[in-house]
């Protein structure tokens, strides 16, 4: 990065930057833990010598430490796929359940928020559609961190809701559902070609928040690609240029997956895990009443701590679906 001219192409020295993240992700862990075994070596030789237990003591504290290091770096041998380092653009909707599912839509956010926040990264709305009533129908956002698509892809899938419905007067249960999807940033665009005659473009007010300039300027655009009906849309930035250009990395990164679908099982078996956003796809339900329990479908893990899954508490259950894919992996070998 210090050699001169490097950032003369600023977008191509982005693209390196964050190729460097991905690597140091790995790399500096590996050197960290060389660095505590030789460390401990030392002790060994200092504790076999004088027989100190203060020295055994450190001993042992630091082989903890060295092991909890070597887990990690075991953990990050999961993120085996191309476009597990990358950043993502992460999208939750609505399903069954009218207003229910939009007010559902909305705690996932928050929980998922949360989460975003507490592994470093960062995320802004590139689109937000609110509910008739309550709560949002439909949100995306660009998560920006290490290994954002990879972590976050193992959301991906229906997620159910049980609760006694704050929308309800007599106060009855209810059962609520939400989709994720996740898709990797597309560094490269000529990764995918999109030809421009292949495409319907339209240009939109933008809804929500944003001041006069999003009330009074179609600025949002929707993108709706003609051969395979996948539509994207964007209403974040101020000017068009700018939600067009966001708009057109979302098809190309859905494209991408739609292709890589069409030669890969694996990829297909999990897209058309999400199927219809109702009962029977779920992968993991939140109840809330007339008990409390988290359980993913897909792993068994799970937990009576709701409340702090949906604070965004919600490492084991990412942990377990990527040991349980990197397991379906090796079986399938």
């Amino acid at each position: 990065m210090a050699a001169p001219g490097f950032w003369n192409d600023p977008e191509a020295a982005q693209k390196a930057v964050r190729g460097l993240k991905g690597l140091r992700a790995v790399v500096d862990p590996a050197r960290e833990i060389t660095r505590g075994l030789d460390d401990v070596r030392l002790l060994v030789d200092l504790a076999a010598r004088e027989k100190d237990q203060a020295t055994f003591d450190q001993l042992l504290k630091d082989l903890g430490r060295v092991g909890g290091q070597l887990g990690h770096l075991e953990f990050m041998a999961l993120f085996w796929r191309p476009d597990d380092p990358k950043n993502g653009y992460f999208s939750i909707h609505a399903g069954a359940g009218g207003t229910e599912s939009c007010d559902w839509v909305s705690m996932l956010l928050r929980m998922y928020t949360r989460y975003i926040e507490k592994s470093g990264w960062t995320a802004a709305v590139l689109d937000s559609v609110e509910g008739e009533e309550a709560g949002i129908r439909s949100v995306t956002l660009r998560v920006v961190g290490p290994y954002a698509f990879g972590y976050l892809s193992a959301e991906v899938g229906v997620h159910r809701l049980v609760r006694i419905s704050p929308f309800d007067a007599a106060a009855r249960r209810h059962t609520s559902f939400a989709s994720v999807d996740c898709l990797p940033e597309m560094e490269d665009a000529g990764e995918v070609e999109v030809d421009e005659e292949d495409l319907k473009i339209d240009f939109f007010r933008a809804g929500g928040a944003g001041g006069q300039h999003v009330n009074k300027t179609s600025s949002a655009v929707r993108l709706t690609h003609l051969a395979t009906g996948i539509v994207v849309q964007c209403q974040n930035e101020r000017s068009q240029h700018q939600n067009r250009a966001i708009a057109m990395e979302m098809l190309r990164a859905k494209l991408k997956r739609f292709q890589e679908a069409e030669r890969d099982k694996e990829i297909a078996k999990l897209y058309g895990q999400k199927g219809e956003i109702a009962w029977g796809n779920q992968i993991r339900s939140y109840v809330l009443q007339p008990y409390t329990l988290v359980k993913d479908h897909r792993t068994g893990h799970e937990t009576a701590k709701v409340e702090d899954v949906l604070d965004g508490d919600i490492e084991a259950f990412i942990d377990a679906e990527l040991h349980r894919r990197a397991a379906a992996r090796s079986e399938a070998r």
